[in-house]
C-alpha cells in the first residue's frame, strides 16, 4: 500500500474464518434437529421424565399460532394433565424498574437451595407497532439460569391483556408435569391491569419500591385488593428508612379494603434482592398462606374456580381463532374494513355482516 493511499475509518481487517467442522457439520446437525418432528407421545414421555429441552419444545408448540399445531398441542397438554396440579403457583407483579427479575433470581436461588424445583415463566411486553419482544429475562437471571433445578422461559405477551401471555396457563401445566414444584409467573408489569395472572396463581405478590412517587398508585383499589402480600424491594443502603415508612403507609391502606374470601390478611414486608435480606421471610410468609388456605379448603376451591374460568376463556379464544381463520371471513374482512374506513359502512354494521357470514358456514 502506497504512502498516499488513505485508509478509511470504516475499513475492516479480515476476520478469522471458522473451522469447517463448526460452520457446516455442526450447523447442519442443529438444523436437522430443529426440523425433526417429535410425536406428541414422545414429547409427553420426555416431559414426565423431566427433560427440559422437551418442555421448551412443548411450550413452543402450545404457543404456536399455526392452526395445524392445535391438535398436537392439545394432545400434549391432555397427556401431561394427570401429572400436573402438584405445585405452588406464585404470581409476581410490579411496575417496570421495581426489580422483579432481580427479586425472582434471589427468591428462586433461595428455593432451589431448599431443594425445590423452580420454573419461571417470564412475560415480556410486545410492541404494538412491530409486535416484537426483547425476551431478555434470562440475561438478568445469570445465576438462576445455570441452576440445574431451575427452568426459565420468557414469552411474549402478544395481544393478551392482563400481564400474561396467551398460553401461560398451558405452560404451567407442562412445567408441573415436568416435575417443577414451584411455578413463578413474572408479569409484564403494567400497573393496574395485572388481572389475568390472579386467575391462574395460588399466591399473588405485589412488588413495590419506596421513594419513587409510587405510594399513591399502590394504594389505589384493583391490584392492591388482589395482592396476598406487598413486598417493598430495594430496602438497602440509604433507602432502608424510606422502605420502613412505605411499609407503614401500605399497612394502613390495607385496612381500608374488604376482607378476603380466603380469610387471609395480606401482609406488607420489606426486602433487598441485592443483599438477600428478607428473601427467606417472603418464602416463610407464602408457606404460611399455603398452609392456612389448604387447611380451610380455600386452596382447592380456588383451583376449581380457576379451571372453570379458563375453560370459558378457552372457548372465547377458540371462537375468535375459528372466526379469523374461516375462508369466507379471510376473503371478506379487508373489503369490509375498507368500507368502514371510507364511511360507507358503520363499524357495527360491518361487524354484523361478518358475523352473519361466519354463522352461515
Amino acid at each position: 500500500m502506497s504512502k498516499n493511499t488513505k485508509i478509511s475509518a470504516l475499513s475492516e481487517k479480515d476476520g478469522v474464518n471458522k473451522p469447517e467442522i463448526l460452520s457446516s457439520q455442526v450447523a447442519k446437525h442443529i438444523k436437522e434437529f430443529r426440523k425433526k418432528e417429535i410425536a406428541a407421545s414422545e414429547l409427553i414421555e420426555k416431559i414426565i421424565a423431566g427433560d427440559k429441552v422437551a418442555l421448551s419444545r412443548a411450550i413452543t408448540l402450545v404457543e404456536s399460532n399455526n392452526i395445524n399445531h392445535l391438535e398436537k398441542a392439545n394432545e400434549v397438554i391432555n397427556g401431561c394433565l394427570p401429572y400436573a396440579n402438584k405445585s405452588v403457583r406464585i404470581g409476581i407483579t410490579g411496575v417496570p424498574g421495581v426489580g422483579k427479575s432481580t427479586f425472582i433470581e434471589a427468591f428462586g436461588k433461595h428455593l432451589t437451595g431448599l431443594g425445590k424445583k423452580v420454573a419461571v415463566l417470564a412475560i415480556d411486553p410486545s410492541s404494538t407497532l412491530s409486535h416484537g419482544s426483547i425476551l431478555g429475562d434470562k440475561t438478568r437471571m445469570e445465576e438462576l439460569v445455570k441452576d440445574e433445578n431451575a427452568f426459565i422461559r420468557p414469552s411474549a405477551s402478544g395481544e393478551s391483556l392482563g400481564g400474561v401471555a396467551r398460553k401461560t396457563r398451558e405452560a404451567i401445566i407442562l412445567c408441573e408435569a415436568c416435575g417443577f414444584d414451584t411455578i413463578i409467573i413474572e408479569t409484564v408489569g403494567v400497573g393496574q391491569s395485572e388481572t389475568a395472572v390472579h386467575s391462574m396463581v395460588d399466591f399473588f405478590l405485589l412488588l413495590k419500591i419506596a421513594g419513587a412517587g409510587d405510594e399513591l398508585q399502590g394504594i389505589k383499589r384493583g391490584i392492591m385488593e388482589m395482592a396476598d402480600a406487598v413486598v417493598i424491594n430495594k430496602a438497602d443502603g440509604d433507602n432502608i428508612q424510606k422502605a420502613k415508612m412505605a411499609k407503614v403507609e401500605f399497612n394502613r391502606a390495607l385496612h381500608f379494603f374488604p376482607p378476603k374470601s380466603s380469610g387471609w390478611q395480606p401482609k406488607v414486608m420489606t426486602c433487598s434482592a441485592v443483599t438477600k435480606d428478607g428473601i427467606a421471610d417472603v418464602y416463610d410468609l407464602i408457606s404460611e398462606y399455603i398452609t392456612q388456605t389448604t387447611t380451610s379448603g380455600y386452596f382447592d376451591l380456588k383451583r376449581e374456580e380457576q379451571n372453570q374460568y379458563w375453560m370459558l376463556e378457552t372457548i372465547n379464544e377458540q371462537l375468535t381463532a375459528s372466526f379469523y381463520n374461516h375462508p369466507e371471513i379471510i376473503k371478506q374482512l379487508e373489503l369490509v374494513k375498507q368500507k368502514v374506513f371510507n364511511h360507507e359502512l358503520s363499524p357495527f354494521s360491518g361487524a354484523q355482516f361478518l358475523l352473519d357470514v361466519f354463522r352461515k358456514k
